[in-house]
């Protein structure tokens, strides 16, 4: 997501590069080039105009006419406008002893998928969630949610047909006394677009279950569409938090950049993948740097963190094995798909084209190679001879020139790393040597 918008923005910048002071001329075309890009991204154009004019009051109250680094002052201010843009400070919901939140949005949008995650996210945190299936309407919606509850372990309440709100708000709450359920989440009903018997349903069930939060879930791949649900719903139900799905898709960003400036509420949480875990808080600060090519360096800590690869005391070059790049492989690929993990390092996005990726197949080709080794093997690959190296190819799915050419380049990582090793400077004098 993101890559069109951000290629154009640093191309747009980039302009500015290398050059001395610049006259008001160039301040204009760099902020038509940036209106351009957010247009062509789907943002809406009121708020399109509303983001370059904050731009355009921040770089001159900048003095970037009167700078040396027009372009650092100018990177910098869409930094800032981007960061207060899609909410400034990271927010989320406020929890209490007693927590009933009500999530609504337009069918397909990831409401039950969402549930499920929102349950999995603050189980893991301590609290008891229990799902409540209520919308009615979407074929198979109720047996979905009662499928994804069992997978991340936590009950599901099904609302029946016709159901009257009173009875669902007696049922919840006798359900969540009897079980010291503390977090209720509501999938409700949705239709593939606004309509009034829609809205009428969800206003009823409100009034009935008084929930504290109401999280409308956006589809980030709506487009400008997504203002006109998110003014709909806000004006019937009250709207207090966004919910952004599918970032992890080919989304161009407009549905974060105007539906939290329009509504002007909170974005939550966002989507980034659709696994039960892929639910993250979310943060302005790093989305508009990544956005911008400035990577992510807090959330590839996290991810670094939660891998356990930081935990590793790193080993002398002699001493690394086929063992050690194993489990390395295997710690990378809990950090996620390696082209996000990519897209969080600060200048990537200059060196990648849009559209770039890592081949995650020939990743896991070469981690079923060093799982045909035995222990031996791994520890020492001079072992390896021809027959050694046949059975491993046959094991792994593999050839024996994919088997010879991994070996042969962790050999030669290995010899670079001792190189370097021995280059190290060693101590005050060390600095000095040649």
């Amino acid at each position: 997501m993101f890559e069109r918008l951000s290629a154009r923005l640093r191309e747009a910048v980039e302009r500015l590069r290398g050059r001395g002071r610049i006259t008001e001329e160039d301040l204009e075309a760099t902020l038509r080039e940036i209106r351009r890009a957010l247009l062509a991204a789907d943002v809406h154009l009121e708020v399109a105009r509303a983001f370059v004019e904050e731009v355009r009051q921040r770089a001159l109250g900048q003095k970037v006419l009167e700078s040396l680094t027009p372009a650092e002052i100018v990177l910098a201010t869409v930094y800032e406008a981007l960061k207060e843009a899609l909410g400034g400070e990271p927010r989320l919901p406020v929890l209490k002893d007693r927590n009933l939140w009500f999530l609504v949005g337009l069918q397909g949008s990831g409401k039950t998928t969402t549930a499920a995650k929102l349950a999995l996210y603050y189980k893991a945190k301590g609290r008891r969630p229990l799902l409540v299936a209520a919308d009615t309407q979407r074929p198979a919606a109720r047996e979905q949610l009662a499928l994804l509850g069992a997978k991340v372990g936590v009950p599901v309440l099904e609302v029946g047909d016709g159901e009257a709100p009173e009875s669902i708000r007696r049922r919840v709450e006798e359900r969540a006394r009897q079980e010291v359920r503390d977090l209720i989440l509501v999938d409700t009903a949705g239709r593939l677009q606004v309509d009034e018997p829609l809205m009428e349903e969800l206003a009823r069930l409100k009034e009935a279950l008084n929930p504290e939060e109401v999280l409308l879930v956006l589809d980030a791949m709506t487009g400008q569409e997504a203002l006109a649900v998110a003014q709909a719903f806000d004006a019937r139900v009250g709207v207090t938090g966004l919910i952004l799905t599918k970032l992890d898709g080919d989304a161009r960003g407009g549905a974060a950049l105007s539906a939290r400036r329009v509504t002007g509420r909170p974005i939550y949480f966002a989507g980034v993948s659709e696994k039960p875990e892929g639910l993250e808080p979310f943060y302005p600060d790093r989305l508009a740097g990544r956005i911008l090519g400035m990577g992510d360096l807090a959330s590839l800590a996290e991810r670094v963190r939660e891998a356990g690869l930081e935990a590793e005391a790193p080993k002398p070059a002699k001493e690394i094995t086929l063992e050690d790049f194993l489990r390395q492989l295997q710690g990378l690929k809990r950090m996620g798909p390696l082209t996000e993990v990519l897209s969080l390092m600060p200048g990537a996005a200059r060196v990648l084209p849009p559209g770039a990726g890592v081949d995650e197949k020939a990743l896991r080709r070469l981690e079923a190679i060093v799982l045909s080794m035995t222990p031996e093997e791994r520890k020492d690959p001079r072992v390896l001879n021809a027959s050694r190296r046949r059975r491993i190819a046959r094991g792994s799915g593999t050839t024996v020139q994919e088997v010879n050419r991994l070996v042969k380049a962790f050999e030669e990582t290995k010899a670079l790393m001792k190189s370097l090793e021995r280059r190290k400077p060693r101590g005050l004098m060390g600095m000095f040597r040649r």
